[in-house]
């Protein structure tokens, strides 16, 4: 018996992933606000400290050491453009003078090739390195949140949406999961699973196998009526369609703002309007859902502290701008060392808090029920209490006979 409710406890006693992503998107927010490499590389150490001790080994898990190589692959990406192309920082420092291609008159301003400065590959690090920094606290929340979980957590008034949205949240991890599988498979077969010739042969079944497994269980939340809404007076719909679109376009403008260097001002009265109004078109688009929800997650309070870490981190950061805006963006011209921001890093390390009371993963748990699926819980639309089928046992005994 005891074996037998180990993943319904590891369930309850799991966290929101509303609360990690909120956590994760608060990080992200602190990086875009500062170019400062020493910030930013402590805010991917608290990132991928956290991963590592509170994900589990599902599937999804897996796909943070992806956002990771990837956003190693964008700042490359960016020296190299840097180095190609040029920069716009003028650099009194040499490093190497590349032959210049001559461009016509109407490219004036464009230049390939030419002289390759310190100050202007510093400055495509410090850019490349805060876009890489965003890159990889998306990973995290990737990581840490269930996608089934988070889609069953999504307001009444967003199912009409949730067929595309489960497209996209599982892709990545279905993505990762299949290159894991296709991987060890050629291992098996005695082929080499690694190097830029193994991964065109594997790129084309991997993009297939992950988005058909996608769609597939888009099409079965279709087959089983999810997103079936009722009938409600015109005027209630009218009044949710534009408090849901107004809100959301408010909290675009809002976050642009916070994200934006000029528009700190107005960038959180308006994302707290278009919070107050989205929130008020979800309540009201929840009355047109007849979708019972089986076994809800709770916001408790390690929700809460999870998910207030990363609010406080993406607040402090902000609030650090107006009196430390020389720490938070050091210069490349002159070329100097960078410093560490003393009370910048302190908040920086409020994000780990979630390693501390975020409840602890239960790795290798299973259910002993043959038909919940792998990964020790159920899914989004299995029933709590799968029987056998009914004629199973006379079946057997005929069998036996």
């Amino acid at each position: 018996m005891g074996r037998a409710r180990a993943p319904q406890t590891s369930r309850s006693a799991a966290l929101h992933p509303g609360a990690w992503w909120l956590w994760a998107l608060g990080l992200a927010t602190a990086a875009s606000r500062t170019t400062n490499p020493l910030l930013l590389g402590l805010l991917v150490g608290v990132a991928g400290y956290v991963v590592a001790a509170r994900r589990t080994d599902a599937p999804w898990a897996r796909s943070y050491g992806a956002f990771l190589k990837l956003g190693l692959l964008v700042l490359g990406i960016r020296l190299v453009f840097a180095v190609v192309l040029g920069s716009p920082i003028p650099g009194t420092h040499t490093i190497v003078t590349l032959p210049e291609v001559p461009l016509p008159d109407w490219a004036r301003g464009v230049r390939i090739g030419g002289r390759v400065t310190a100050e202007g590959l510093v400055f495509a690090l410090y850019d490349g390195l805060k876009l890489a920094t965003l890159l990889i606290c998306v990973g995290a929340a990737n990581a840490l949140a269930n996608p089934a979980r988070l889609l069953k957590s999504l307001p009444g008034a967003l199912y009409e949406a949730g067929v595309a949205i489960v497209v996209a949240m599982t892709f990545a991890p279905n993505l990762v999961a299949d290159v894991a599988r296709l991987r060890a498979a050629r291992r098996l077969r005695g082929r080499p699973d690694r190097g830029a010739k193994a991964l065109l042969q594997v790129g084309l079944p991997v993009l297939e196998g992950a988005l058909e497994r996608s769609v597939a269980l888009a099409a079965a939340m279709d087959a089983r009526g999810y997103g079936r809404t009722a009938q409600v007076p015109p005027a209630v719909r009218h009044t949710t369609t534009a408090l849901t679109l107004g809100g959301l376009l408010g909290v675009c403008a809002g976050t642009y703002g916070l994200l934006a260097e000029q528009g700190a001002g107005y960038g959180l009265p308006v994302l707290l309007a278009g919070l107050v109004a989205a929130m008020g078109g979800l309540w009201l688009g929840g009355r047109r859902s007849v979708r019972s929800r089986y076994r809800p997650d709770r916001w408790g309070a390690r929700a809460w502290l999870v998910s207030g870490s990363g609010v406080a981190v993406a607040g402090l950061m902000i609030w650090a701008g107006s009196y430390a805006a020389q720490p938070l963006h050091p210069p490349a011209v002159p070329l100097t060392a960078p410093g560490l921001p003393l009370w910048p890093a302190a908040s920086v390390l409020l994000g780990l808090l979630p390693a501390f009371v975020a409840p602890a993963p239960v790795r290798g748990a299973r259910p002993s029920g043959r038909h919940s699926p792998p990964g020790g819980e159920p899914g989004p639309y299995s029933h709590p209490h799968p029987h056998p089928h009914p004629h199973s046992h006379s079946h057997s005994q005929e069998a036996g006979q």
